[in-house]
């Protein structure tokens, strides 16, 4: 192998990309999005406010539904630097390094190869789902990151061979583990434990695994775990006690009652648990079963979920069906074979036992396009472990040139791969021109609110006529698709398979910055943050400002104008829900007879709205900002 390849040269790399991709113009744009991204920024800075780390707010309201890691990561990095957009983006970017490092350095160290390591944590960082589901402040990457830990640690105790497991690698399991409940909830539990045990389970029967078990320190394992893990649990538990709520919700420990009561919305008041119910039942057990309540969320189909992997890993996942084969499935068979399986041989069942679950896993419950994620560390690895062997056999001139040969069929579907998406971008170039200056992307869009649930359903909406604003980012994309699987086919028809992976890399590369073009030419339409800072400058502290909708279709307002009274109009429902019942909560929810009083009082007024949902209001009505098909109406003039 190449002396190039080190240790220290792959973290080079790795660091220069991701300062690149991660750390320089993706923290400053697009701004925060409405929903999930500035929501969960939302309830950091809340976090600051409050100086209560145990109890998540946002807008003022209990926000219960969500494990703490995220948004103490953030508020700490708001406490440090101040708040705004690229403090809040920090510490995902900073967990999505630690990620890419750990991945390096565990497949560098499984295979004994650093050109292995370069190859998984460069493919882990150029993957597509990764890359655009860290421009959105969700929790997936760090799980991404605990899984891969804690399954690290799992292999540092096979290394160490039969026997006692040492102490260390054990107690790092259990800490990983317990890092991701407080970071996602019990998939934090389920992925590591699940592998682990289908994976001793294989290459040890039942009784093995017992016995393995027992050597790996359980109740030392099972104490760390509970030092990390239990306080908040604990307190969050103490400090959100029982309250009282909607029939819906009454203490009948059958979810299908559960989910009757609140579908003909009893008004009648019951008796429920507090925090610990709801969390553990209602936010895993509930949401798994699709009887969440409320049911502010859609579920991507079985077999698209599954195709989700190919997109995620993009370009890599060319290699995926190669690189999963590579694992000893057939040992699997008879148990005296695979009981004697040599080091690399396990390694691989590992990593390919740990890539399927969250899959399987997901394809019995509800479904998101990120819910994919956990798998992609393990994939990733088990691609670079199969490109290095192609890379390996080519420059030994290994005879017969298998993987070789497999590499040029892949890399030729590839190529039609991407000649067709090109092709596709090029029709759009050919047909569409760019809109006149400071016309809004919005008009152009077809909407389908029906999608909206979905994490990018709103992209569904893009039509011929939109696309026309999306010309550069295309022409960057025609260049990345075509260039970089050409490249790839040329070098691996030369028998270049390194040159060629790095073809692809920099097509890949290219694709990426044309994504984050695209996200931030759609940002407008994602986002209010436009809106906000058109009326930063009229909004007074006896103002109200209000949402006529769910306060996450416009909760860039709460972030941006820095404010946790947003009023909600026609919106009682989604992630602020549960925690409006408590006694604590503000009376921000408005009723129609309410917001006509309102309307007509001495307090200025601020309301986003979709213009087709405004209903009409009495007296005169001032469209103050609008954009992205959004506007804000106020029952005052000018800067009153």
């Amino acid at each position: 192998m190449p002396e190039a390849f080190t240790p220290r040269r792959n973290r080079l790399i790795l660091a220069a990309l991701w300062f690149f991709l991660y750390a320089s113009f993706a923290l400053l744009s697009p701004p925060l999005l409405d929903d999930a991204d500035s929501v969960h920024a939302e309830v950091a800075r809340e976090m600051i406010q409050r100086h209560d780390p145990v109890t998540l707010y946002a807008n003022g309201i209990r926000y219960l539904e969500k494990a703490p890691v995220l948004y103490w990561s953030m508020a700490a990095s708001m406490r440090v630097f101040g708040v705004g957009t690229p403090q809040a983006r920090l510490p995902l970017a900073i967990f999505a390094l630690l990620l890419f490092l750990l991945t390096e350095s565990f497949a560098r160290r499984a295979f004994g190869s650093a050109r292995t390591g370069l190859y998984a944590g460069v493919g882990l960082m150029l993957s597509f789902g990764l890359f655009i589901f860290t421009r959105i402040l969700i929790p997936d990457a760090i799980v991404c990151l605990w899984l891969t830990a804690a399954i690290f640690c799992f292999w540092l105790t096979e290394r160490h061979g039969e026997g006692h497991a040492p102490v260390l690698p054990c107690l790092g399991f259990a800490a990983a583990c317990a890092m991701n409940i407080l970071t996602k909830g019990l998939i934090g539990l389920v992925f590591p434990i699940g592998t682990v045990l289908l994976y001793l389970i294989a290459t040890r029967g039942l009784r093995g695994t017992l016995r393995r078990i027992g050597q790996l320190n359980p109740l030392f394992a099972a104490l760390a775990f509970l030092a990390i893990a239990a306080p908040w649990h604990i307190l969050a538990g103490l400090a959100n006690p029982t309250e009282g709520h909607p029939a819906g919700l009454t203490h009948t420990g059958h979810a299908w009652i559960f989910w009757k009561g609140w579908q003909v919305g009893s008004p009648e008041v019951g008796s429920v648990h507090g925090w610990t119910w709801f969390y553990f039942m209602n936010e895993h057990l509930l949401r798994y079963l699709n009887l969440r309540v409320p049911r502010d969320y859609d579920t991507v189909p079985l077999l698209l979920f599954w195709g989700l992997v190919l997109v995620w890993m993009m370009p890599w996942s060319g290699f995926l069906f190669k690189a999963v084969a590579a694992a000893p499935w057939r040992a699997l068979r008879s148990r005296a074979t695979a009981t004697k399986l040599n080091g690399e041989a396990r390694t691989l069942l590992l990593f390919a036992i740990a890539g399927l679950l969250p899959l399987v896993f997901f394809s019995f419950s509800t479904r998101q396009e990120y819910y994919v994620l956990p798998s992609l560390p393990f994939f990733a690895i088990l691609i670079a472990r199969w490109l290095d062997r192609e890379a390996t056999e080519a420059e030994t001139m290994t005879v017969p040139p298998v993987l070789t040969r497999a590499g040029q069929r892949i890399s030729v579907v590839l190529l039609v791969g991407g000649t067709i998406a090109s092709l596709a971008c090029v029709f759009f170039l050919l047909h569409t021109q760019a809109p006149p200056p400071n016309v809004d992307l919005a008009s152009l869009l077809q909407q389908n609110p029906g999608d909206y649930a979905l994490s990018f359903g709103h992209f569904l909406d893009l039509n011929g006529t939109a696309m026309g604003a999306f010309r550069r980012p295309l022409t960057f994309t025609v260049i990345a698709l075509f260039g970089g699987t050409l490249g790839s086919w040329w070098f691996r028809r030369s028998f270049r398979p390194h040159e060629a992976n790095i073809a692809l890399a920099a097509g890949t590369l290219l694709f990426l910055l044309a994504a984050h073009m695209g996200l931030t030419i759609f940002a407008p339409v994602l986002s209010s943050a436009k809106l906000a800072r058109a009326i930063a400058p009229l909004v007074k502290p006896n103002n109200m400002i209000c949402i006529n909708d769910e306060y996450e279709a416009g909760s860039t307002l709460g972030f941006y104008l820095k404010r946790s009274d947003i009023h909600i109009w026609h919106g009682h429902s989604a992630n602020l829900w549960y925690g409006s019942f408590f006694t604590d909560a503000p009376g921000i929810f408005e009723t129609d007879l309410a917001m006509r009083e309102r309307w007509l009082g001495p307090q200025r007024i601020f309301l986003w709205t979709d213009p087709a949902k405004l209903p009409k209001l009495p007296g005169k009505t001032y469209v103050i900002a609008e954009g992205g098909g959004k506007e804000i109406v106020s029952n005052k003039a000018g800067d009153y």
